[in-house]
């Protein structure tokens, strides 16, 4: 009997493994995602390891003449992706280095393995295998590779975006409670404070709710339309709203008659970590780019 022929076409540097016949890429073993032309840039860079790949070069090989597609983004995204699945960075490259209107090189040391070299799987065969190959892994969200700066999976932008909103709606909730019931409030302060603690109390509230609702409105329309720079905006505004929501941290305590000091400490515990988790949410949904 014949003995079948191994086509398996493999490329290994660091601790990833790239199998060009299946159009797999792996870190210790584990599959990780990459998909349709992120995959083709990183086998045309991996078959011309050391040597630079022209963006001309990549243009010819991965977008046909008569496809009518922004170039220059595409291949920025396919770029940037490429270094994302490999925790590569373009200010410190390990990788995947730029080279300014130029082009690309892969300056890591590459081994390897098969009868054929990567630009074949770079080619127009290549499509159909990294297709296949992504569709096989979709139904496995644990395959997802990981965030460049959190280590942690990254999970659906629709996830993290939708908590995010929930979160700024519940905040905005309290301000317009605050805000209707604040003759309550008033009675509430009263009874353990004296007149002008009360009087501070409640012209505190009125303060930090007012410049709170129009903060959260922004932050709601920014997320609901998919501002791309929110992350970048957001860092820039967290200490404001850091220490706003602080302070609202403690407006439990203004209901300890009815949930009880126990309640009121704990959900003061809870308010008090959220502005924390508002900035991690961010920080998964709008990953921050390096320039390609």
């Amino acid at each position: 009997m014949p003995v079948p022929q191994n086509n398996r076409r493999v490329a290994r540097f660091g601790v990833f493994e790239v199998d060009l016949s299946a159009g797999e890429l792996r870190k210790n073993g584990v599959k990780l995602r990459l998909q349709g032309q992120p995959f083709q840039v990183l086998a045309l860079l991996l078959e011309r390891a050391g040597g630079v790949v022209t963006r001309e070069e990549l243009r010819q090989n991965l977008w046909p003449s008569d496809t009518f597609v922004d170039f220059d983004h595409s291949l920025n995204t396919a770029i940037n992706k490429v270094r994302e699945a490999l925790g590569d960075s373009a200010s410190s490259p390990r990788y995947v280095e730029t080279l300014a209107r130029r082009g690309y090189r892969f300056i890591a040391p590459v081994e390897n393995d098969g009868p054929a070299p990567a630009a074949e799987a770079a080619s127009g065969g290549m499509t159909s295998s990294a297709s296949a190959s992504t569709a096989s892994l979709e139904p496995y969200p644990s395959l997802a590779p990981l965030h460049p700066e959190l280590d942690v999976p990254i999970p659906r932008r629709g996830i993290t975006r939708g908590l995010f909103a929930l979160i700024q709606v519940m905040y905005l909730a309290f301000y317009l409670a605050a805000l209707f019931r604040l003759h309550a409030i008033q009675g509430i302060a009263d009874s353990f404070l004296p007149y002008w603690g009360a009087t501070t109390l409640v012209g505190a509230i009125m303060v930090t709710a007012g410049a709170g609702i129009p903060l959260r409105c922004y932050l709601i329309s920014a997320v609901g339309f998919d501002y791309q720079r929110l992350g970048e905006k957001f860092q820039q505004i967290f200490p404001f709203v850091l220490a706003l929501d602080e302070l609202w941290a403690v407006a439990p305590f203004l209901l300890m008659q009815k949930i009880g000091i126990g309640g009121a400490f704990a959900a003061s515990a809870a308010l008090l970590y959220l502005p924390f988790s508002e900035r991690t949410l961010i920080r998964m949904a709008y990953i921050r780019r390096e320039p390609a």
